[in-house]
């Protein structure tokens, strides 16, 4: 891997805040995101915004193969250079969040990782397009902003669990592994950064019906400050007595808010919703 900024200069490159582009250069701080991600020389990878390539060098050295989505044609002398010496390494120039499931997966043997020094402002659609999508995919680990990460990993009953904290960890197991302090990125965005691994787990629970729990989740927390009751009349076009049994049946206080469930009784709560659903 030849010096980044160097090539940064070398190319005059100028960094596009509207793409948040935000590289990281420690090479310690990059080896220890591949091992946060557990990748293996079995493994192929995909990496989101590759940027400069610093993160994918070291990808590359240890997975079996890499294939990159960069939305800045721009940096593809900058990858190039930086990657000449890898041959396991694909590089693809679209924007992944209009790409389709299938698109994405034939680039694969199989199941596959996603790690990613993540744009911010892509985050939250990133995680739910591959959450939701029909992927097999293994785990993601990824660089977020590190208020994003402490949602992902809130509990109920917490200001920051929500819509977001409940979808990922229905279907993963989430744990931040490192919190990543603003100086190791340039340009310096404004605010501090985390390393957030989900690793799929389809065994966690039964959800009978994704859409209905999909809604489910959104209406519990679209009106915090109203009951769970009130939220669930407001967008399933059910019978109130209905909605009363149901809650009944899930054994939840009728005065009880959408944040007070935890992951158990949200996917209870959707399966017995299910059930009225066509």
């Amino acid at each position: 891997m030849s010096d980044v900024k160097e090539i940064l200069k070398n190319n005059n490159f100028e960094f596009k805040k509207h793409l948040g582009q935000n590289f990281l250069t420690d090479t310690n701080l990059l080896k220890a995101i591949v091992a946060d991600a557990g990748i293996t020389k079995e493994d192929e990878v995909l990496e989101i915004g590759p940027g400069a390539g610093t993160l994918t060098c070291q990808l590359a050295k240890v997975a079996a193969k890499v294939v990159c989505y960069e939305i800045d044609q721009k940096l593809a002398p900058i990858l190039e250079e930086q990657l000449s010496e890898f041959n396991n390494v694909e590089v693809i120039y679209k924007d992944i969040l209009k790409e389709d499931d299938a698109s994405i997966a034939k680039h694969f043997n199989g199941s596959f990782k996603v790690v990613a020094n993540l744009p911010y402002y892509i985050t939250t659609p990133i995680i739910f397009k591959f959450l939701e999508g029909e992927y097999d995919l293994k785990s993601l680990t990824i660089m977020v902003q590190k208020e994003v990460a402490e949602r992902l990993v809130a509990k109920e009953s917490t200001k920051d669990y929500g819509t977001i904290t409940v979808s990922a960890n229905i279907k993963a197991d989430t744990k931040i592994t490192r919190i990543v302090g603003r100086q190791m990125f340039n340009p310096q965005p404004n605010v501090d950064s985390a390393i957030i691994n989900l690793t799929i787990n389809n065994a966690k629970f039964e959800v009978k019906n994704q859409k209905v729990l999909a809604s489910l989740i959104k209406s519990a927390f679209a009106m915090r400050r109203k009951t769970l009751y009130n939220n669930l009349k407001a967008v399933f076009n059910l019978n109130q007595d209905i909605i009363k049994q149901i809650m009944v049946t899930c054994k939840l206080n009728e005065n009880i808010r959408g944040e007070a469930l935890d992951l158990g009784q949200f996917v209870t709560l959707s399966n017995e919703l299910a059930k009225y659903t066509n």
